[in-house]
């Protein structure tokens, strides 16, 4: 599976993605930064990525908010992603403008306290 299968992510995320999948194997503590934030624009909806798991690597983990106020860490479905469509049937978009400050675990507990993410 390679980046080209997601039309969000470009062939480095999904490298950094995979990297660092491999390393929270191998660290169980790892707390990455987010790789990439994503969001349906007509829809409410964000995910902040932080690895790819690489015996699987249509699996993603990161900060899920679906928009309905409890954000949480989990897993995702990439191809899943790559189908869902909100209410106007827009595709999922890359926030190009973000950058991570903070690692994977201080987003999910901000957004926990303010009930979504806020990146």
């Amino acid at each position: 599976m390679a980046a080209s299968s997601f039309p969000f992510l470009t062939d480095a995320q999904f490298d950094q993605l995979l990297a660092n999948g491999r390393q929270s194997q191998v660290q169980s503590d790892f707390d990455p930064l987010p790789v990439v934030k994503l969001f349906t624009p007509d829809a409410g909806a964000t995910w902040l990525l932080g690895g790819i798991d690489p015996d699987a690597p249509d699996i993603a983990f990161g900060l899920c908010d679906l928009g309905m106020g409890f954000p949480e860490l989990g897993c995702v479905s990439l191809a899943e992603l790559a189908q869902l469509r909100g209410m106007l049937n827009l595709p999922i978009e890359q926030d190009l403008h973000f950058r991570a400050d903070r690692r994977l675990s201080v987003y999910a507990r901000e957004a926990r306290s303010a009930g979504r993410i806020q990146a």
